[in-house]
């Protein structure tokens, strides 16, 4: 299965975006609002200049403590983060995950953010494709 089959299946469109220069405490609370794990970081709503993620906010809490959150998202995004092209596969993607501890990919196409790819469209994608297999192999076998 390829990452564009899983853009297009996504209940909600798009990418959630903030600017580097915005206080931590407030991509919390975004964070929050919207129920997601990252934002990108885009000054122009259109590049994946970075990425901040809820885990990237607690371990800083645990780390400084509170006075993080008065911090600009500049100062704990991971810069240049690793992105996917629609092109990409499953594997690929969960691979690159894997090996990079990481939990959320920015989708970029042609150097423009298209969508985001997180653990959990990555398994289930990869569920739906076994049940696939399966329901054909149990096919075959009954000699349907």
């Amino acid at each position: 299965m390829l990452v564009q089959t899983i853009l297009k299946s996504k209940a909600t469109a798009g990418v959630v975006t903030i600017g580097s220069g915005v206080r931590v405490s407030e991509a919390a609370k975004v964070l929050a609002e919207k129920r997601i794990g990252s934002l990108v970081v885009s000054e122009d709503g259109t590049t994946a200049d970075g990425i901040l993620s809820e885990r990237d906010i607690v371990r800083e809490l645990g780390r400084v403590g509170s006075g993080c959150l008065t911090q600009t998202v500049a100062q704990y995004m991971t810069r240049d983060p690793v992105t996917c092209t629609g092109q990409c596969t499953v594997q690929e993607v969960m691979t690159r995950m894997t090996e990079g501890r990481f939990r959320h990919m920015p989708v970029v196409e042609g150097g423009k953010l298209v969508g985001i790819v997180t653990i959990g469209d990555v398994v289930k994608a990869q569920l739906t494709e076994l049940a696939m297999e399966k329901d054909a192999l149990e096919g075959m076998i009954m000699g349907h």
